[in-house]
């Protein structure tokens, strides 16, 4: 079957059924993971219909100017372009968060630093202050707000761009009383105060590794939200060191790491007196959130 074209068009009936079945196949061969997935999400934002839509209608003829909708967003996909940015939406904890090029995509992982979060502070849930670092859409600190209505949470990330995103996914799920957005270095910019909890999901990809991630990643995810230095640990060492002026006495401190950097920043957290210090597996069953308890 030959590409959707306009000269195509002229000649076939490109229906929903024969055009998913074409973007499909072709997505297959290109080697994505979830190609029928993929090719349906990006033709129901084209044609503002959900998946159900689609089934229901796959003898709908597409007019033009909805093919030429449809082929732009393949054309964007084949270059590697995250089908969450062309999509401008992730869900993330249950919550539909939107997503561009100003910030990192949330991955599934990164919920098991919102368990952790929520499990941590359990003893204190009826109210405390959470400090989330390097915030970037917001989807940590959101996602606990959400469920911490008492708490006064603040999102901080360097990129003001990302801060930006991060205001709007809050208005859009209705997490907006008792969370604020401060553009900062880390603690750099914040006014004296204790925190109970702080989170954080640093850029922690050694600088060597980000070149030889995926051309997904790579070539279209912010890099300041993935290089974390040579040996990946160079915001989260930073972290680790300052925290304990922030935090509050038994202030909980959690942080999203390499699969592979554990044992490594268990030792940091240990050589700088936290204690009650515990290792927690995400989804795949790897390595992923550390978190400590600092005594003050």
């Amino acid at each position: 079957m030959s590409e959707p074209s306009k000269a195509g068009f002229a000649s076939d009936a490109w229906t929903i059924r024969r055009i998913l079945a074409w973007a499909s196949a072709d997505f297959q061969q290109r080697g994505f993971e979830s190609p029928r997935l993929e090719a349906e999400s990006l033709l129901g934002h084209a044609l503002g219909k959900s998946r159900i839509d689609l089934i229901m209608r796959s003898d709908y003829v597409l007019r033009s100017i909805e093919l030429d909708r449809y082929r732009e967003l393949l054309r964007r996909r084949r270059s590697g372009e995250p089908n969450a940015y062309l999509l401008g939406q992730r869900e993330f904890y249950g919550l539909p968060l939107r997503v561009d090029s100003r910030v990192l995509i949330p991955r599934p992982d990164t919920e098991t630093l919102v368990e952790v979060a929520l499990e941590r502070s359990r003893p204190r849930s009826a109210q405390g202050r959470a400090l989330d670092l390097c915030t970037g859409s917001g989807c940590v600190a959101i996602a606990f707000a959400h469920h911490r209505w008492g708490w006064q949470v603040t999102g901080v990330d360097v990129s003001e761009a990302a801060l930006q995103v991060a205001e709007q996914n809050a208005l859009r799920v209705g997490t907006i009383i008792g969370v604020a957005w401060l553009q900062s270095d880390l603690f750099s910019s914040l006014q004296p105060q204790r925190f109970d909890l702080i989170t954080g999901n640093p850029p922690y990809i050694p600088s060597a590794e980000v070149l030889r991630l995926e051309t997904t990643i790579r070539e279209f995810e912010p890099r300041i939200a993935l290089d974390g230095g040579p040996e990946g640990l160079d915001i989260t060492r930073r972290i680790v060191t300052e925290a304990p002026r922030w935090l509050d006495t038994d202030g909980i401190l959690a942080l999203e790491i390499g699969f592979d950097q554990a044992s490594v920043v268990r030792e940091l957290l240990i050589a700088r007196g936290y204690v009650d210090i515990h290792g927690h597996k995400d989804y795949g069953g790897r390595d992923r959130v550390l978190s400590g308890r600092f005594p003050g």
